[in-house]
């Protein structure tokens, strides 16, 4: 069962949800380029400057422990590199679970995807010229729980501890990428985890990756925030066990 963490994050934000799933399947955490104890010499402008470069690092991961069948957790911009690897290496992945996914940001014609281009633009202006300033405005609106303002702390120093320069370029990867064409192809059990709240994948976003994976499942989290892996992991854990 193999755990990847979203933007900003490293494996430690799965450390409530994994616990759980340890006596029955061998669980994988790593961090990605950039994040928590990556080695960052590893990082390659060009390989990474598409999403399809941190799903080579999965299936590597794979192939070294020789994963058939494994179930695969993707949180937020790790939902599609998942995607991208399970239609990669088919037989690698058997199951997918999508924690918060979009396949695509940006608005465009009749897809609601929950920003503009505009907005996007100006987000990654924002990170581009001041990346400690943009973790702490961002990260407590992205976890959301406002009542809860540790969770935001977290997320804002996990933020801050991603090497900025990679943070910079894989943020501008993350919301500009378009993985819609990737949904319809995915013929593997898929579950979908959507918060009933979240300013980054809004429930329209959540119920069009849903109808676009043929036959996947998806349940609406009594949560809000885009971390519900931190801030309401007894849920997550219960649909992922339902699930698998």
């Amino acid at each position: 069962m193999v755990f990847a963490h979203g933007f900003g994050c490293d494996q430690n934000m799965w450390r409530f949800v994994v616990p759980e799933f340890e006596n029955d399947f061998k669980v994988v955490l790593f961090d990605h380029v950039g994040a928590g104890g990556s080695d960052l010499s590893a990082y390659d402008n060009r390989k990474y400057s598409a999403l399809s470069g941190y799903a080579e690092d999965i299936i590597e991961i794979g192939h070294e422990l020789n994963l058939k069948d494994a179930v695969f957790v993707g949180h937020s911009v790790s939902a599609m590199i998942g995607i991208l690897a399970t239609l990669k290496v088919p037989g690698m992945f058997g199951q997918l679970v999508l924690v918060g996914p979009s396949a695509r940001y940006i608005d465009e014609g009749d897809y609601v995807g929950g920003f503009n281009e505009k907005q996007i633009a100006e987000l990654l202006e924002f990170l581009e010229d001041n990346h400690m300033g943009w973790s702490a405005a961002m990260a407590p609106s992205i976890m959301g729980n406002p009542d809860r303002p540790e969770l935001g702390e977290e997320l804002t120093n996990s933020f801050c501890r991603t090497d900025p320069d990679i943070a910079r370029a894989f943020a501008r990867v993350t919301f500009t990428s378009d993985n819609r064409a990737d949904l319809p192809k995915i013929s593997v059990p898929t579950l979908i985890l959507q918060c009933k709240e979240d300013i980054i994948a809004s429930m329209e976003v959540g119920e069009f990756v849903h109808r676009q994976i043929p036959g996947s499942t998806m349940v609406v989290l009594d949560a809000t925030g885009h971390c519900p892996n931190l801030s309401a992991p007894r849920e997550v854990v219960s649909a992922i066990q339902a699930f698998v």
